[in-house]
């Protein structure tokens, strides 16, 4: 990646084939935070084999696309963040919890009746199947220890702060499974900051920094204003970012096409790598390479462009499969366009 100026890639999600999840039923309601089996349209004796087939068509989509770093598209999961939480010690599983969405809405949640502690990795085998079906960088993306505690019924613990800790312990773990199956790139997804930020600020670093503890590989963290598909509304600017150049993650996703970002406030985090959100998933136009330029040139006057990788706002998770592909290929079109004015080309 070094090598590569403003190399490309997803934020994490890619869409889930037809055949494979229920899309209709998986839009039409809000992100699930407890397991929702019922979305799956394969057969649980066949799921995983299937989840592999589908994995292996988001690899091809992105290869062809022309991305340098690649993702498995969370083919495996139902949500960005409900299959890891749901797999740890201290949650009720029969007895579901209840918690407001960053919409307002009440959803159901995990309950958390005990210490949070990981029982055992739960994605290291999807970053060992995505090493080996391809050559190029790739990344896998996990569940903040903030937004879990921000998804979850606290019936345990004195305090979220306390609960969040423990999230993070758990994700810690998580983190050195998957470098040690062999990811280049790990990223924790963390959009409750932007939704809560005066809890983030309170003790989501905290959380945060405790997850990455000791960790020496390559970490990004996505923050977001939420899925375009499911929240609609976009503020012109983030209720919590410049509070992560405390923050000891390399990398930070930010949307920027959708809410027209004032790009300036990069200026606050010198020092950090920026995924740019280029793609505005709210409807399905595809841009042309000529507007995800003009977006990216938007940007450089306040970050340096080796410190740039260029992705879509979010995950592309709820956009058809066509135009999920016609906007990854703009993307990377319309990087290749700066790239050669930055080069002289």
């Amino acid at each position: 990646m070094k090598n590569i100026l403003l190399p490309t890639s997803l934020v994490g999600s890619y869409p889930q084939p037809d055949w494979l999840i229920d899309r209709q039923k998986l839009a039409g309601r809000f992100p699930p935070r407890v397991r929702a089996t019922e979305l799956w349209r394969v057969q649980p004796e066949f799921l995983e084999q299937a989840q592999d087939d589908a994995t292996l068509l988001a690899i091809r989509d992105q290869e062809r696309a022309g991305l340098d770093i690649i993702t498995d598209g969370e083919m495996r999961r139902e949500s960005y963040s409900n299959r890891f939480a749901t797999a740890l010690e201290g949650v009720d599983m029969d007895n579901h919890g209840e918690a407001l969405d960053r919409s307002g809405h009440p959803n159901p949640v995990p309950r958390v009746i005990g210490r949070i502690r990981r029982r055992h990795a739960v994605e290291a085998r999807d970053v060992a199947f995505l090493r080996a079906n391809t050559d190029r960088l790739i990344k896998i993306t996990v569940p903040g220890p903030f937004t879990m505690s921000q998804q979850a019924q606290n019936d345990f613990y004195d305090s979220e702060a306390e609960m969040a800790l423990d999230y993070a312990e758990a994700v810690n773990a998580e983190i050195r499974d998957l470098f040690a199956a062999g990811a280049d790139i790990v990223q924790i997804d963390e959009p409750y900051m932007q939704a809560r930020p005066e809890k983030a600020r309170e003790y989501g670093l905290a959380a945060v920094n405790r997850a990455l503890e000791g960790i020496t590989g390559r970490t990004a963290l996505h923050i977001c204003f939420g899925y375009a598909a499911v929240i609609h509304a976009r503020p012109s600017g983030y209720s919590f970012l410049p509070e992560l150049a405390d923050c000891c993650v390399h990398e930070i996703s930010i949307e920027t096409a959708q809410s027209s970002l004032d790009t300036a406030v990069l200026e606050k985090l010198r020092g950090k790598t920026i995924i740019l959100g280029v793609l505005d998933l709210s409807e399905p136009t595809i841009e042309t390479p000529d507007i995800v330029a003009a977006r990216i040139r938007r940007a450089l006057p306040h970050v340096d462009p080796e410190n740039v990788i260029i992705a879509p706002d979010c995950g592309l998770k709820y956009l058809s499969r066509e135009v999920a592909f016609g906007k990854m290929k703009a993307m990377v079109d319309g990087t290749d366009i700066v790239r050669r004015e930055i080069n002289g080309a």
